[in-house]
């Protein structure tokens, strides 16, 4: 069983920065891979980024270059740097583990405004 806890949406404008925050209730190296989804009203939830525990990353094609995401092992936390947000960001971002089975966060609200 892993919880997962998600921090840092809130509300920024059109071409502002956001770094979510996801932690993990254990050991990271423990879980093979870790990601961030997101969902915007009326749509399915679709990947944003995700990285293994080797450290390989996987990206939807349509944000590469302004979205980044990493791992602190010590805090047992995945990163998703956003910048450049724009208001088609707009979504409940949620953070995924693999390990066994596959678990969620609660998912935290990110509004871009326009």
């Amino acid at each position: 069983q892993v919880t997962l806890v998600e921090s840092g949406g809130g509300l920024v404008q059109a071409g502002g920065s956001l770094r979510l925050s996801c932690a993990a209730s254990r050991s990271i190296r423990l879980i093979y891979a870790m990601g961030w989804y997101r969902q915007a009203p009326g749509k399915q939830r679709e990947l944003v980024a995700s990285i293994t525990s080797a450290g390989r990353t996987n990206f939807a094609d349509s944000l590469k270059g302004r979205f980044t995401i990493s791992i602190d092992n010590v805090k047992n936390t995945v990163y998703l740097q956003m910048n450049s947000l724009k208001p088609e960001d707009t979504a409940v971002y949620y953070c995924n583990a693999l390990a066994g089975n596959s678990f969620w966060g609660q998912g935290t609200q990110v509004t871009v405004s326009s």
